[in-house]
């Protein structure tokens, strides 16, 4: 049986997008099915259609399911995208983890495989502190942090951020490279896991 994998993301203008597709290719090739999902967005109309490119990828993005809380139950293991708003997860996602609340209080979160990404608009732009400040999240959810580490020289060409999968604006091949290997890396993990269970 394939390990299920949500990837759970929200994304503006479409950068943690094209990196929660590469994250999701790699899952599947590691053999897991998986649930593509973004959240609910905040904005008001009024603010998304004063910026083109946010516009653009809200009609592009339409037809992508909303997460729910069912995905996480369903899931073995998730990964969690967000662009990074200040250092710090944005808005939309934040909102969409502190409805799981009755989840947490049932166990329903714990002992699953977890890990993240983000992208920021500049190279120090807050991509490790988002990943970070994310991640305590999971502790509280008793998840079990699956990082890419430096496990693989992909991360290095990608600029070498052992949290999470990461870019600068728009992903580059090598981003996009190492999101593949972090969906790849969780499902392995996630799998090896729910054999042990057996």
């Amino acid at each position: 049986m394939a390990v299920k994998v949500a990837v759970i993301y929200y994304s503006a203008t479409g950068n943690v997008y094209k990196l929660a597709q590469a994250v999701e290719e790699g899952a599947k090739e590691a053999g897991a099915e998986v649930r593509f999902r973004k959240v609910h967005e905040l904005a008001p109309e009024e603010a998304i259609k004063s910026n083109q490119g946010w516009s653009d990828h809200a009609l592009m993005t339409e037809d992508v399911p909303e997460a729910e809380l069912s995905d996480l139950e369903w899931a073995d293991a998730y990964i969690f995208g967000t662009p990074t708003r200040f250092g710090n997860v944005s808005a939309q996602l934040k909102q969409f983890i502190d409805t799981t609340g009755g989840l947490w209080f049932e166990g329903k979160l714990a002992d699953k495989v977890v890990s993240g990404f983000t992208s920021a608009s500049n190279a120090h732009g807050g991509q490790e502190s988002t990943l970070l400040s994310l991640y305590n999240v999971f502790a509280h959810w008793g998840a079990i942090l699956v990082t890419p580490g430096y496990t693989d020289p992909v991360l290095f060409e990608a600029g070498g951020n052992p949290y999470g999968a990461s870019s600068t604006n728009e992903p580059d091949e090598q981003e996009l490279a190492a999101a593949r290997y972090l969906g790849r890396r969780v499902a392995e993990k996630a799998a090896l896991l729910a054999g042990s269970r057996v």
